[in-house]
């Protein structure tokens, strides 16, 4: 028999002392947004949610119409369930603490509602993330410290990627599995079991009009890369870029690749581009699971101490022999 998302979950809960379901609810919950989110996504201009809200994010991006509605739904869809303590939205500048007529349960959710989003109007992939940890022992109002927990202690992280086909990809560490919605029944089936990353590619990701703001060592692999056979490589390279994160880790996810948002000095006030609490630790948790590799260069991205909830870090990722390469040549800087 074909699995549904929730039967996977439950089998999978079975094998786990003390279970309660209330993860298998959570992700019920959490699946229920994805599914109505696609469908806004689907219907684009149709029902006039393409183009700007005109406002911005905390991070002062523009927000686009479906950012804002896609966080509403994220919201709405998650605080009632009494699964959740408290929810932070990178869209959102503070955490969203559970409203007192709901009862709070266990879990703290970090979310990207429309990672991507810049990509809507001309419709290209683009897709939530989110990630589950535990609310600390004995808290019942979170603050925005309670959040502050490393990659390494994440119960559960996935994505919904809005392509051709809608699909949902998650990881509780064990492994990572892909599930496909099927529109007739309204279920997302089990489609890609045990998804693995090859440990050798001949694909970069990178926005290369950064190029000249880089440090040394991205700038020598991605150069190795260009020339390939030519410059020292055994391999000829290509170069995919998306400006999706959620498209370009399924890519990688499916048939290998390498994928750089590193440190530049276009804007040296910030560390990174990418955000540790809503997209590098919950892709890292998913690349990691599937045997891939995640850096930020010097660091293991899901070691790394979080200090704000919008905090940035550089992420490579992908691939473990070329992500090991990019390390290797920073620790040789």
């Amino acid at each position: 028999m074909n699995k549904n998302l929730i039967q996977f979950i439950i089998e999978e809960e079975r094998h786990i002392p003390g279970a309660t379901g209330d993860f298998t609810d959570l992700l019920g919950d959490i699946t229920i947004a994805c599914k109505k989110i696609a469908h806004a996504v689907n219907k684009g201009a149709l029902i006039g949610v393409l183009g700007s809200a005109g406002s911005e994010n905390i991070q002062g991006e523009t927000q686009k119409k479906l950012d804002v509605i896609t966080n509403d739904i994220f919201i709405a869809e998650n605080e009632w369930g009494g699964h959740l303590a408290a929810m932070a939205s990178e869209e959102m500048d503070e955490i969203y603490p559970i409203p007192a007529k709901y009862p709070k349960g266990k879990y703290l959710l970090t979310f990207d509602p429309l990672d991507g989003s810049s990509n809507i109007d001309v419709n290209i992939s683009v897709g939530t993330i989110f990630s589950i940890l535990r609310c600390p022992e004995g808290v019942t109002n979170p603050t925005a410290a309670d959040f502050m927990q490393p990659g390494t202690k994440q119960v559960c992280a996935g994505y919904a990627l809005y392509g051709p086909s809608t699909m949902l990809v998650i990881t509780t560490g064990n492994g990572v599995n892909g599930f496909t919605l099927d529109n007739d029944i309204g279920e997302f089936m089990l489609t890609h079991p045990k998804m693995m990353i090859p440990a050798d590619t001949q694909e970069f990701a990178i926005n290369m009009s950064n190029r000249r703001y880089w440090e040394e060592p991205v700038q020598r692999y991605v150069e190795e890369c260009v020339k390939g056979k030519d410059g020292g490589r055994e391999k000829n390279f290509n170069m995919r870029w998306v400006a999706s994160m959620v498209a370009e880790v399924h890519r990688i996810l499916t048939r290998g690749g390498i994928f750089m948002y590193p440190f530049d000095t276009k804007e040296p006030g910030k560390a990174g581009k990418l955000r540790l609490m809503y997209e590098a630790n919950p892709m890292s948790f998913i690349v990691e699971q599937a045997g891939g590799m995640c850096s930020t260069g010097r660091e293991r991205i899901m070691e790394l101490q979080p200090n704000g909830l919008h905090q940035r870090v550089p992420v490579i990722l992908g691939s473990k022999n070329e992500v090991e390469r990019v390390v290797g040549y920073h620790k040789g800087a």
